[in-house]
């Protein structure tokens, strides 16, 4: 982020290998789990890998992220492809520094927050941005 020039903030956070969850997380950082955000990759058979970041506490409609990339449908990729994908592992998935850059889909509600939180790219921190720097 700071090669970029956008500043942001590390929220460092004791995770547990047993709860990935990203409530978990948002609980550890004290933020509203509508402010932080989980990275979600997925492969549809014609366009191929697409990330969505959305809240913690919502769950990525299918239908919908397939209608977003134009097919008729789409699937979250095994956890074992997500380090060859994006050179990240479950649960420190962040939408920003993959290996390759892919289509990425922010949630819309992002906008209701003067900042918001992703993965820092490591279990256990989070990065505290700006929305719109994060776009």
């Amino acid at each position: 982020m700071q090669q970029a020039g956008i500043s942001c903030r590390e929220e460092f956070y004791e995770y547990d290998e047993n709860d990935l969850n990203g409530n978990h997380a948002a609980k550890a950082i004290g933020f509203p789990a509508e402010q932080v955000y989980k990275t979600l990759v997925a492969r549809g058979p014609k366009t191929g890998i697409h990330v969505f970041c959305i809240p913690v506490c919502f769950e990525l409609d299918l239908k919908k992220a397939a209608k977003a990339i134009g097919e008729k449908s789409v699937e979250l990729v095994a956890v074992k492809e997500l380090l060859p994908l994006t050179g990240y592992i479950r649960g420190g998935c962040s939408p920003i520094g993959m290996k390759k850059l892919y289509p990425t889909f922010i949630d819309e509600t992002c906008l209701l927050w003067d900042k918001i939180t992703v993965s820092a790219g490591v279990r256990g921190c989070q990065l505290l941005l700006e929305p719109q720097k994060l776009i």
